[in-house]
């Protein structure tokens, strides 16, 4: 599909799922070099990065674990600027190399926070996944260690990325429509 309606906006295909996958892939192929011989802990930021880490985790060759947390700043198709906790980690990190599993890093707030919530905990090194970034509207600095794909500062949906909990469900990614 070309062009897809979620609620009341209309969204244009931007990034078939073959380009997701390849950018998956490439992913997958760093950590696994990089992180061979360090058991990490994949921490999937819950709802978005679902789908990413899912296939993330299929194409993972090293010894590795998952866990899941919860954290949201966004409503409707902004950010709100504050991120809430909603579900925590509940694994013993200390020592451990964990790497953030994230959908999207857009302002950089969601995951800055996350990144000091999972640094109290005493990990060994906190390493961050992302499929897409989006360096033109981040507003905080941070670094990113993985990062399947650059886009423009448009809002998106589909491969996990919702507007208001819809359309999360769709394998391409699309572009909203002004």
């Amino acid at each position: 599909m070309s062009r897809v309606k979620v609620l009341d906006k209309e969204f244009e295909l931007s990034i078939p799922e073959t380009d997701i996958l390849k950018a998956v892939d490439e992913v997958a192929e760093r950590i696994n070099s990089d992180l061979d011989g360090k058991n990490p802990l994949m921490v999937c930021v819950l709802n978005g990065s679902f789908m990413f880490a899912s296939d993330l985790m299929k194409r993972i060759t090293i010894p590795c674990e998952i866990s899941f947390v919860k954290l949201s700043s966004y409503q409707g198709t902004g950010s709100t600027g504050k991120v809430k906790e909603l579900i925590g980690l509940n694994e013993n990190i200390e020592g451990r190399t964990i790497v953030l599993l994230e959908d999207i890093v857009d302002t950089g707030l969601t995951i800055c926070s996350t990144i000091d919530q999972v640094k109290a905990l005493g990990p060994a090194d906190v390493r961050v996944a992302t499929m897409l970034f989006k360096p033109d509207a981040c507003k905080k600095e941070v670094t990113l260690d993985y990062v399947g794909l650059n886009i423009p500062n448009d809002f998106i949906v589909g491969y996990g990325l919702d507007y208001d909990g819809y359309g999360r469900n769709l394998k391409n990614i699309y572009t909203v429509v002004e």
